[in-house]
């Protein structure tokens, strides 16, 4: 079986994410930001060695704590979109500078394309590019089986700043672009099955149905 935890913290109050493998002890994060501790605690709370940490995109308020994870975790893996690394890695396009007034910059241990398949902690997870919010934002979609009785195997999907609850995400920051990002949003992640849960990296999750039936960028 497997457990989510979920954190909102960081200077903008992003939603980070822990995905625990319970039957392994096997753990991965998504996103990190504010303090490492905060983020770890749901995998060590479950004795759980955290393997990966998977990028949604290279803005700082998702990405801000990755060294300070590497320092707890020395043996995880951190993973972006290859679009995405001149964005991790230059302040001012991660913004860092203009909303921070500090330089921050990171490096990843490997890239992920379009359809590249990741197998981790027991799962099969897809890599889906959605430009527009940045040059390479990528969203992470796996089945997961549930705790609950009844609720079998569920689809679900880490989507950082891509689809919001009734809203998308910005892309009036360098290398953003909103043709594209609605026009992805629709085709690729409107494509997923309507239960699929949406866990976005602000505010609360939502459905693909859901948000096919009333976000009003599409409706």
């Amino acid at each position: 079986m497997y457990k989510l935890a979920g954190v909102t913290t960081g200077p903008i109050a992003t939603n980070c994410y822990t995905v625990i493998n319970e039957e392994t002890g096997e753990a991965i994060l998504i996103d990190a930001t504010g303090r490492a501790e905060v983020l770890l605690r749901a995998a060590k709370e479950a004795g759980a060695k955290v393997k990966a940490l998977l990028l949604t995109h290279g803005h700082f308020d998702h990405v801000d704590a990755v060294d300070e994870v590497r320092k707890l975790c020395p043996d995880i893996e951190v993973v972006i979109g290859e679009k995405d690394v001149p964005i991790l890695e230059n302040p001012s396009l991660n913004l860092s500078l203009s909303f921070m007034g500090e330089a921050f910059s990171t490096k990843a241990d490997r890239t992920v394309k379009d359809g590249e398949e990741l197998e981790l902690i027991g799962l099969k997870i897809r890599c889906i590019e959605v430009p527009g919010h940045t040059a390479g934002g990528m969203c992470y979609y796996t089945e997961v089986s549930s705790q609950a009785e009844g609720e079998g195997v569920i689809p679900v999907l880490f989507d950082g700043d891509t689809l919001f609850h009734g809203s998308v995400g910005r892309s009036d920051f360098p290398t953003g672009d909103e043709e594209a990002l609605l026009s992805s949003i629709k085709e690729k992640l409107f494509s997923l099955p309507d239960e699929t849960h949406v866990f976005p990296g602000h505010n609360s999750d939502t459905t693909i149905g859901y948000e096919k039936q009333t976000n009003i960028y599409f409706c």
